[in-house]
């Protein structure tokens, strides 16, 4: 189960990160680590473009974790959407981080894959799951959907140009219609998602442009060395 956890889970190497980064003189470098212990504060450090630039152009040389690197990528191409929660923002670099740990971030439908019909056997389980299992396929098909079609957007493309195969309006109502599902799920409410997953709903394609251009410019999927890949 994906959460929103980016931000719980830095380590003390990328706090060193962001202190060698923004820090100016050693006083200001002890200010800034004792800024960093305010939630609050925190998260506008991290906004900090200085960051950005340097996760961007020094990602071969960088020693920090997949979810400070997920974060601040996904943070800017948000923020250049208009999407500014950090909440969602915490939970799409999660959804990265997960994925690039358990499929390498390779397509995830391989050559001959078929995540059409991968995506049908998750909906053909529904009928025979418990109330719980309910809620975690459908939070894997949005998920899925997502990261398909915004990490993997030329893949869907060239299956629709050659096969005919469903196109992105399909993976879009796919992905908005399940994470509107769990928004209202007891589980979803107890686990602080219930904003996040309406928030994913009703901003899936949007959300998903956002991952394109992140593809597509600011990280290099075929780089085996990447700081994700760890």
């Amino acid at each position: 189960m994906i959460r929103a956890n980016c931000r719980d889970r830095f380590t003390a190497e990328d706090f060193n990160f962001i202190v060698e980064t923004l820090g100016t003189s050693p006083a200001s470098s002890v200010c800034l680590s004792e800024l960093l212990t305010d939630p609050r504060l925190r998260d506008q450090i991290l906004d900090h473009e200085l960051l950005f630039q340097s996760v961007l152009n020094d990602h071969r040389r960088l020693s920090i974790s997949p979810q400070l690197y997920f974060y601040i990528l996904t943070r800017h191409v948000l923020k250049e959407t208009g999407i500014l929660d950090r909440g969602i923002c915490d939970y799409i670099a999660s959804l990265l981080e997960t994925f690039s740990r358990t499929r390498g971030m390779r397509s995830p439908t391989g050559t001959e894959g078929t995540p059409v019909q991968y995506l049908s056997d998750l909906l053909l389980a529904l009928h025979h799951a418990s109330h719980a299992q309910v809620f975690l396929i459908r939070a894997h098909l949005g998920n899925y959907s997502l990261f398909l079609t915004g990490v993997f957007h030329e893949n869907v493309t060239h299956r629709v140009e050659r096969r005919a195969a469903p196109d992105f309006s399909y993976y879009e109502e796919l992905g908005s219609m399940n994470f509107k599902v769990v928004a209202g799920h007891e589980l979803a409410r107890s686990c602080e998602l219930s904003e996040i997953y309406a928030g994913l709903s009703e901003r899936f394609r949007e959300i998903r442009l956002a991952l394109n251009r992140l593809s597509d410019s600011l990280i290099n999927l075929d780089e085996p060395k990447l700081p994700l890949l760890g």
